[in-house]
Formats: C-alpha cells, structure tokens, sequence
C-alpha cells in the first residue's frame, strides 16, 4: 500500500468519526425518543389486550350459548354409564363424626366412606396429630355390576338416615347409617357405623336390600388408602411396614418386610377373615365377622422420597353375596395401636400383627419378655428403668449358664501352660499331632473345651429376641430417658454433614456404648482363655465384629442398644466377681489330680486317634 492510499484511508476514517459525533443526538433528543417509543409500546399492548378481551368475549357467549348443550349431553353419558344410579353422582359432600376418647373418625356422604381416622393419644414424631389416613384419595366401597352397568359407589352421594353430624361415645355406643337410595320401591345399599366407648374396634355393618331387583352381580369391597409418615426414621418406618392378611380359620400371612421390591401384591383365591395395612406401630384393620371374603386382590406399594406418605394399600375383596332380597354382612374396623396384648385381648389372632419374630423367638417374645415387661410397667413407668430391671432379671435367670462359662474358661487358663509347652514340642505342620495332644490333656484334666461356648449358644435366642422385640414396641414409642429422646427410635447425640452408607448421618451413643462395652467384655474373656495366642486371628474379630453390628444397629432403636450396653456391662461385672471367689489354684490342684488318674479314653478320642494312626502321625506317648 502506497503513501497516498494510507492518507486517504486515514481521512475517510476521520470523516466518518466526525459525522458520527456531530449527529449525534442530544440527551434531551435522546430521552424525547425513549418517551415516544414507550407510548407506542404502550398503545400497542393496550390495543393487544382490547383484542384479548374482545376475544374472551366472543368465546364466553360462544361458550354459554353451548353450555345447556354439553351439560346435556353429559348428563345423558352419565345416565346410559350409570342408569338408576345416576342422580346419585350430584350433590353436597357432607362431613360426619364419630368420637371417643381412642379414636376420632370423618365419615364422607360421597361414598359413605371413612374419610379420617385420628388416633387421639399418640402424636406423629413432630407432634403433630397422628392421622392413620386422611383425603379425597381414601376409598372405600362397592363396585359391581347392575343391568350390565359397571357401579362403584366409592364416588356417590349417601345419604344420613342415623346419627347426628357430631357424635361422642362416652356413656354407651353411637351409631351413624349411610344410605344410598337406588329406586323408588326401597332398594338402598347402606353402611352402619357402630363406635363404642374407649375402644378402638369399630363395627361396620354392609346391608344391600333388594339390589336382586336389579341383576347386582360380581359384588367386591374396594379398600385403599395413602399412610403418611409418622415416625423420625423414613427408612427404619418402612422397613416395618406391609399387608397383612389371615386366611379363614387359617394362617397369617403378609408381604415381605424389607423387600427392596415397591409394589408386592397378590391375587387370592382362597376365603380371607381380614386384611391389615400395618406400619411401624400402627395398623388398620379390616375383619369379616361371621363369614369370610371370597378371596380377593391385595397389593402394598412403596413411595419413596420425595413423597409425602409412606405407603399405599389396596384391596379388592369378593363380598359373598348370596342375591337375597336382604343381605347384611358384619363387619368391624380396627384402627390402632400394635400392642401384643391389647390385641391379643380383642381376638381374631391379631396380635400375629406385632413382629416379634418367628417359631421359638416368638415364643420367647410372647411367654416371657412381654409378660415381664408388662408387669413391670404396672408398677414403673419410667422405660430406662424397666429396660434395667428387665436385663437384671434376664442375666439372673442366665446366671447358672455365665457361671458354667466362666468356670469352663478358668480351667482353660489353668492349662494354658502345659498348652503351650505342646504347641513349643510339637511343631505347626503336626497339626493333627497337637490337636490329638491337647484333646489327651483335655481328657485328664476332665475339661470340656466347648464348655464356654455352649452357655453362649442357649443365650442367642434371649439376645435375638430383643433385637425383634425393641424396635416394634408400641410402649417405647417416644418415651425418653437421659439424652434419647425416643427409646423406639435412634438416639443422636451428634448429626454429621454427609451420610455414610448403613451407618446413617448420625451418631447414636447407646450404641458406641454397645461396641466400647462389647470390646472390653470380648478383650476379658481372650486374655483370661489365652484366645490370643492359641488362635490370632481372633485378635482383629474382637475389634471386627463389635465395629460391624455398630454400623448396623446405628439406626436401631436406643432400647435396643440400651439393653445391649447394659447387658455388657453385667457380664462384665459377673465375670469380675466370679473371678474374686474362684481359686484357681485349688483348681489347679484338682485338675491334677485328675490328671493323675487313669480314665477311658471316649469315642471322640479314639476316633482322632484311629484318623492320626492312619495319616502317619506319631501320637504323643501317654
């Protein structure tokens, strides 16, 4: 590029920025434009709303010249879906109440239905009223078929021929009847609400009079409902939760507890004497009185977070109707607690509902741990201390057996020496050879080396049976005591910033109370057998175990840790005291003695013996 092409491109440039800077408007300029585009943006959406309203208009007369067309035309869907049914699906819904001083029931004229139910002596874990169930998504009712027509009543309007809008059950029952009209000659299906004082089973009596009239067949009771949460531990809540159900005069049956399946159901054949919808401490129940349902569909649903309820139940039961002119089927409600023995005393077998463990653990649970626990709380009402005095009692009880133990392990570190002087003669690859020598000793000194073990094995039962007894116990439900707040659930003493798998965001003290104890109980008992040395990988399964059941039982109830730390710590001071009254050196005496006599040699011994014989091994001379 030339001189004179520079010099032109240069004053082009200065024209251009000059021009720029000399038209430039003024701030005056400049704000009088800024006012004439907003009014003329404002015209413009003035004008644009005039045209919507205009628009709204047309089409609200367009509509209304319609309207008398349409609700026409769906009022003649609705009376060839419904039939004679159909001016049941107008109306008010109307609020009804049943009381006492257990229970408060709503009951809906749409349906007929149990609207709520609230349990007036407990509160959710945020003490809130504790709703067994509550809202339009409650169902409740029949559905059939009438003239071909399918018919669920669940979504009619009944009408009250009995009670009163709010009724309390203080000095005798009260009953509350929903009626639904069908025809003009007095056919009515109706429910009857019976609610006596104190009690938390409700009769329900179903009548259908004269539905025969109108070919009423395939006749089931729809039952389902949303359960919210209620406790602190979503997950621990859950975990108890699930359908239960019992087969006419038969067995209880339900869903699995802990499945990681959401939805489990199930399509039964079979007659049925009731359906339960159970959750941690609570249940509804369902029960055909003086007959059975002929079978019927069932299915437990999961919600996981973020729903607000914890579950959703349904039931499909076949009524057995016989097409009579009158036919009445008693039924009852409960709405409740699961309290062992209050449902025992109602009957039905509906104490199978409390998950306290299965063949001889529940044996345990329901002959001995209830009944004691129970007559303690007669007398206490403080849970920490019947908690106390119920391992005190149950430690006594094993008394005979820890002793046994104990003694079995003070014969063993008698021999401790003459132990090691085999295992120093005979090298590690005899182990065959050191086996047989030890059990020779064993044999003379009259000692059973299974002895300390044996006591062990009679006490997991009694241990495995608090670990199913604590966590559904409706009596610990947010009973505090020291620093846990709630003996049915975690006690926190410290909440962390992130969540460690099965161990959970928090810390629980009774439970590392559990594990210093367990470890200190289980480092007395290896030192006093010389566990340690016989065997050294015992060393890290004293620390292993202890650290893994305090992982898991990080999310337990603090009953249940509670227990398990107080029973530590009795052991540990039986085996304190028993070591001040034993002599081991009179001990040693008399296992020396018995050394020094001749004795058989038993089964078990020879036939190590014959094993060693055959495998080449030189046996020890006697």
């Amino acid at each position: 590029m030339d001189r004179n092409s520079v010099i032109g491109i240069v004053i082009i440039a200065v024209i251009l920025i000059g021009y720029s800077v000399l038209m430039k408007p003024s701030k005056v300029e400049m704000e009088a434009q800024k006012r004439r585009a907003d009014s003329l943006k404002q015209v413009q959406t003035e004008q644009m709303i005039e045209q919507q309203k205009e628009l709204q208009t047309q089409e609200a007369e367009e509509a209304d010249s319609a309207a008398p067309a349409v609700a026409k035309k769906a009022k003649q869907d609705v009376q060839e879906d419904l039939g004679i049914f159909a001016p049941r699906t107008e109306g008010k819904e109307k609020f009804y109440v049943l009381e006492n001083d257990n229970l408060k029931l709503t009951i809906s004229s749409k349906g007929g239905r149990p609207y709520s139910v609230q349990l007036k002596n407990y509160q959710t874990y945020d003490s809130l009223p504790l709703l067994l169930f509550d809202g339009d998504s409650t169902v409740f009712g029949l559905q059939f078929f009438s003239e071909g027509r399918s018919i669920a009543t669940n979504n009619l309007y009944f009408d009250k021929v009995k009670g009163s809008n709010d009724m309390y059950a203080k000095n005798g029952p009260v009953t509350l009847q929903m009626r639904l009209p069908v025809d003009s000659a007095g056919a009515y299906i109706e429910y009857t609400y019976t609610l006596h004082p104190d009690r938390y089973l409700m009769d329900v009596d179903l009548r259908m009079k004269g539905m025969e009239e109108h070919r009423t067949d395939n006749v089931q009771l729809n039952w389902m409902f949303k359960s919210p949460q209620q406790e602190q531990n979503r997950q621990n809540e859950q975990n108890y939760s699930s359908l239960y159900y019992r087969y006419y005069q038969g067995d209880v049956e339900k869903f699995k507890l802990r499945s990681k399946k959401e939805l489990q159901d199930v399509n039964e054949t079979t007659k049925i004497h009731w359906v339960a919808y159970k959750d941690q401490f609570f249940s509804s129940v369902l029960i055909a009185d003086k007959s059975a349902f002929e079978g019927g569909y069932m299915a437990y649903e999961r919600l996981p977070e973020p729903h607000k309820n914890l579950a959703k139940f349904s039931s499909e039961l076949a009524i057995p109707y016989d097409r009579t002119d009158d036919f009445l089927m008693p039924m009852h409600f409960y709405f409740g607690p699961n309290n062992f023995k209050a449902l025992k005393r109602i009957g039905f077998h509906l104490q199978d509902l409390v998950t306290i463990g299965g063949s001889i653990i529940r044996w345990i649970n329901a002959w001995v741990i209830i009944p004691i626990f129970n007559f303690l709380n007669r007398f206490i009402s403080n849970y920490g201390i019947i908690i106390l005095l119920l391992t005190l009692i149950i430690k006594l009880a094993l008394l005979p057996l820890t002793y046994k133990s104990y003694m079995s392990q003070a014969k063993m570190r008698v021999l401790k020496p003459e132990i090691e002087e085999i295992n120093a003669k005979i090298p590690k690859d005899k182990a065959m050879e050191r086996q047989q020598a030890t059990m020779a000793l064993y044999k003379k000194a009259g000692v059973n080396p299974m002895g300390g073990c044996l006591p062990m094995v009679f006490q997991m039962p009694i241990l495995y049976a608090m670990f199913r007894f604590f966590p559904t116990s409706i009596e610990l439900r947010q009973q505090s005591f020291l620093w846990a707040h709630d003996l049915s659930t975690y006690d926190s003493i410290m909440h962390l910033p992130f969540t460690i798998p099965m161990y959970g965001d928090h810390v629980s003290l009774f439970t590392l109370l559990m594990t210093v104890s367990t470890i200190l109980s289980m480092k007395m008992n290896s030192s006093t057998t010389g566990a340690e040395s016989q065997m050294p990988g015992m060393k890290g399964m004293m620390y292993v175990m202890p650290v893994m059941f305090m992982v898991i039982l990080n999310n337990f109830s603090a009953g249940l840790t509670y227990y398990y730390f107080l029973a530590n710590l009795i052991t540990i001071g039986q085996n304190v005291l028993f070591k001040q009254f034993v002599d081991e050196d009179a001990l040693r005496r008399k296992l020396h003695s018995k050394k020094a006599k001749v004795s058989k040699k038993s089964g078990f011994q020879k036939r190590l013996e014959d094993m060693a014989k055959q495998r080449g091994y030189n046996l020890p001379k006697k």
